[in-house]
């Protein structure tokens, strides 16, 4: 039987994987997700994304990341032996597909159209399963998973939405009407789309810039495969 192999993205904790007796990888995402390790050691909420990003599906073991079930990173060798011996569960974490004219990603947190000089503002369109939701002028809209919806999403106004569902978060930002909605929809045929031509728009996803959205094109997300998050003891609660 191979011996076993923790990935680590992030900050380098490959001391406290290897005080599990481990051997640790320490390397790119990309990379990380080709060796197939036993599970994946994610430091932070940029790591985690960009593992979503690199399609990885060994079991990760979240440290100290708002929004997903995560172990404090004084639990990390704790935590890593149990899993290699494994003593853990895991929850399959939503994670959206979002497909534009920019290309294909993933986002474990939001999505977001926004103006890419500040306090701009342009028009944006928000259809579900192809029916129209709301038409908003603002400085952008921000779809949040569950796992985002506790982050910038809440801070804008929006609602946390329970762990385990296939919806979104979508609250305008800085809109230009003082009443602007927001709402809690699936996240199949979902569709942000750039209505005007007043200024430049980017795209985008967790805490990546995709690329400038031309008007009149749209982002639309659908739900893809789920992240394998480890939980053990030490792992938080399911609104972390």
């Amino acid at each position: 039987m191979d011996e076993p192999v923790v990935g680590v993205v992030g900050d380098d904790v490959s001391d406290a994987v290897a005080a599990a007796g481990v051997d640790p990888l320490y390397d790119t995402p990309s990379s990380v997700r080709e060796a197939e390790p036993t599970a994946v050691v994610a430091t932070s909420a940029s790591a985690l994304s960009r593992l979503v990003d690199a399609g990885v599906v060994s079991p990760v073991l979240p440290v100290d990341v708002p929004g997903v079930r995560a172990v404090p990173r004084a639990a990390i060798t704790e935590a890593v032996a149990a899993v290699v011996d494994g003593r853990f569960e895991t929850s399959s974490v939503p994670v959206v597909a979002v497909e534009s004219p920019l290309g294909e990603t993933r986002a474990l947190f939001d999505v977001m159209l926004v103006a890419s000089e500040p306090a701009r503002i342009s028009e944006y369109t928000v259809r579900s399963r192809g029916d129209r939701v709301a038409t908003v002028r603002a400085d952008g809209v921000v779809a949040a998973t569950p796992s985002g919806s506790a982050g910038y999403a809440r801070r804008a106004g929006g609602p946390v939405v329970a762990p385990e569902l296939d919806a979104a978060s979508v609250v305008p930002v800085a809109p230009f009407s003082t009443d602007a909605g927001h709402w809690v929809v699936p996240t199949d045929d979902l569709t942000l789309t750039v209505e005007r031509d007043e200024t430049a728009v980017e795209l985008l996803v967790d805490d990546r810039t995709v690329g400038e959205v031309e008007p009149g094109a749209s982002v639309r997300l659908a739900p893809g495969r789920p992240l394998a998050v480890a939980l053990v003891e030490a792992s938080g609660g399911r609104f972390a």
